[in-house]
C-alpha cells in the first residue's frame, strides 16, 4: 500500500522487541515538517481476512478467544500473511481452518491500516463467494479457540450496532462488502 508515501528520515533506529507476529520498535526520527522524536511502532506482515458468503446469503464468522481483550469477540476469519506468502494466498488458507469452508471464487474488496497511529498494519480484505463445506477441513493452530457463526447481513448489522462485534477490521471489510453483496446477491437489510 502506498497511500501518500512520505517517509521520514531514520536518525537512530532500536528495535526493542521481535515477536511471533510482528516487531515492536523506538525510532528516533526526522519527520516532513523537521520535527525530530522518538516514535514507537508495532512493524506487522500485514494480515488478510474475508468476508464469506453461503449459496444461502448467510455470512460466515468466528466468535474468538483473543487474549488481548480478555474474552471472545465475533469476527470475520482472518490471519497474518506469513513470510514469501501474499494475501490471497494467506485467506484461502485461513478461511479453510477457522470456517470448515473454501471459497471457489474471490474478490478483492480493498486493503486498509488497522491501526495507523502505533502500527504499519494493513488488512487485505476479500469477499469469498462459491462456498463449499470440507468434510476434512484442515485443524486450527493449537491456540486457536474459536467457532464458525453464520448470519443474515441484517444480523451482522445488529450485531455491529449493538456492541457485539467490535473488531475494526471486520466491521471495515463488512462496510467494504455491502454494496457487493446488496447488489450480486441481491441481500438487503
Amino acid at each position: 500500500m502506498q497511500l501518500g508515501r512520505e517517509l521520514p528520515q531514520l536518525l537512530k533506529q532500536r528495535l526493542l522487541h521481535t515477536g511471533r507476529k510482528f516487531n515492536f520498535e523506538v525510532n528516533r526520527l526526522r519527520l516532513p515538517n523537521k520535527t525530530e522524536g522518538e516514535w514507537e511502532c508495532v512493524r506487522h506482515p500485514g494480515g488478510a481476512l474475508a468476508v464469506p458468503v453461503t449459496s444461502e446469503g448467510k455470512l460466515v464468522l468466528v466468535r474468538q478467544y483473543r487474549f488481548s481483550v480478555g474474552g471472545r469477540i465475533l469476527e470475520f476469519p482472518a490471519g497474518t500473511v506469513e513470510s514469501g506468502e501474499n494475501p490471497s494466498e494467506t485467506i484461502q488458507r485461513e478461511i479453510e481452518e477457522e470456517t470448515g469452508y473454501r471459497a471457489n471464487k474471490w474478490q478483492q474488496l480493498g486493503e486498509f491500516y488497522i491501526a495507523p497511529g502505533y502500527s504499519d498494519e494493513i488488512i487485505y480484505a476479500f469477499l469469498a463467494q462459491d462456498l463449499e463445506y470440507l468434510e476434512q477441513p484442515p485443524g486450527l493452530e493449537e491456540d486457536e479457540d474459536l467457532e464458525t457463526v453464520l448470519l443474515t447481513l441484517s444480523e451482522v448489522e445488529e450485531a455491529i450496532f449493538n456492541g457485539e462485534l467490535v473488531d475494526a477490521k471486520s466491521i471495515s471489510s463488512f462496510f467494504l462488502a455491502q454494496k457487493i453483496l446488496k447488489k450480486e446477491w441481491g441481500i438487503d437489510s
